[in-house]
Order: structure tokens, then sequence, then C-alpha cells
């Protein structure tokens, strides 16, 4: 079963002596509250938060060139794009370019709490996107087991 929502802020909640961070989802489908409940584990998919044009050190995690030994003014550059044999670029290289928004699936979620009457569940950790975003949560049916 597919539920719509809107990522609405992170908190915490105590639950006994243990505090859990959550992330705060807007439902507004009342139905939905009939299949939650606390304790579950759900999967949700959201549009990742968008970077723009990113360099190969933030996008891909490379480490840069030394900053002394003769290297001078790239030292945040990739290096060496590729051989001169096939004089051409292959496909897939890391290179840098527009980073993030991303569809990103995150599995085996803990549902903390469920609230119908605000119309609010509330999820562990953090949830894909920015405030406002869209996520869809999905409940495991028990064919798919």
């Amino acid at each position: 079963m597919k539920i719509k929502g809107k990522k609405s802020h992170m908190t915490q909640v105590w639950k006994g002596v243990e505090v859990k961070p959550v992330t705060v989802v807007k439902v507004e489908d009342n139905e939905a509250f009939d299949n939650l409940e606390e304790g579950i584990s759900v999967t949700l998919s959201g549009k990742s938060k968008g970077k723009g044009f990113q360099g190969v050190v933030k996008r891909h995690g490379f480490s840069g060139m030394d900053k002394t030994h003769g290297t001078r003014h790239h030292e945040r550059a990739p290096g060496s794009i590729g051989p001169t044999d096939p004089q051409r670029t292959f496909p897939g290289k890391k290179m840098a370019g527009r980073m993030g928004q991303n569809t990103v699936t995150m599995k085996n979620v803990e549902v903390v709490e469920v609230r119908p009457e605000e119309g609010e569940v509330l999820l562990k950790g953090g949830v894909p996107g920015m405030k406002g975003s869209e996520v869809e949560i999905r409940l495991e049916d028990e064919k798919d087991k």
C-alpha cells in the first residue's frame, strides 16, 4: 500500500528513557492511518535535495591534489580524464556536474508514532528531501515477504 505525504520538519521524541530523532510527515488521507501503527517498518521514497552544479571533490569525494610540489591553481581539479589511445572519454567517467535531485529509497524505516487527529506520522531518522517535499510511504504486504 502506498501513502503519499509531505515532509514537515524534524524533531525528537522521548520514548521512556530513550530519545529518538524523528521526521514528521503530514498525511492527508485519513484511511492511511488504519494500516499504520507504531513499531512497524516501512519503505520511503523521495527526491533528495538539489545541490546544483558541483565539482568532483564534493560530488564524488575526490581528494584533490597537493597544494605544493609544483601544483598551481588546480588543487580541486579531477586530474587525468583518461588514456590517449581511444581518443574519447569513456561513458560514466566521474566528472563535475549536477548533483542531487535524485529519487532516494530508504528501507526498514521505523514508524515511531502515529497521530491521526493531527494527520501526522513520525518516522525515525532523516527523510530524503527538503521541507514540503513529497514523500511516498510503502507498507510491506504479507505476499511480498
